[in-house]
């Protein structure tokens, strides 16, 4: 089920997005394009499988590999849905801090990626 919602969001991404949307907003020349894929990834929630059609997207429409990677790993790491069910044995201090640092290293790791490839 998710692999066929990850396709469907893929799908209208590729066709109604305009060309230069990503390119400009995630491109490595905009310090702030790692950083705004994690934040915009926490709202989402899906497995890595179903994220992979729109990461194909993000890549093929010219976002950089490191920040699409960031993006997946955000998807998958941090969600809102996460942290309601780590609330259950969690305090909030300790998901916040938990969140924070798993953002901060994917961030460092997409900002790596991206000067790698």
């Amino acid at each position: 089920m998710y692999v066929l919602i990850g396709i469907g969001i893929g799908a209208g991404m590729h066709g109604y997005v305009p060309e230069g949307f990503f390119e400009q907003s995630l491109s490595t020349l905009n310090w702030y394009g790692v950083p705004l894929a994690v934040i915009l990834s926490v709202p989402m929630y899906a497995n890595a499988a179903g994220i992979v059609p729109v990461i194909q997207v993000f890549v093929a429409k010219g976002v950089p590999l490191g920040t699409a990677i960031a993006f997946m790993m955000g998807v998958v790491g941090l969600s809102l849905p996460e942290a309601t069910m780590l609330k259950k044995v969690m305090t909030w201090r300790l998901i916040a801090v938990f969140f924070g640092v798993v953002a901060l290293f994917i961030i460092l790791l997409g900002y790596l990626f991206n000067l790698i490839l």
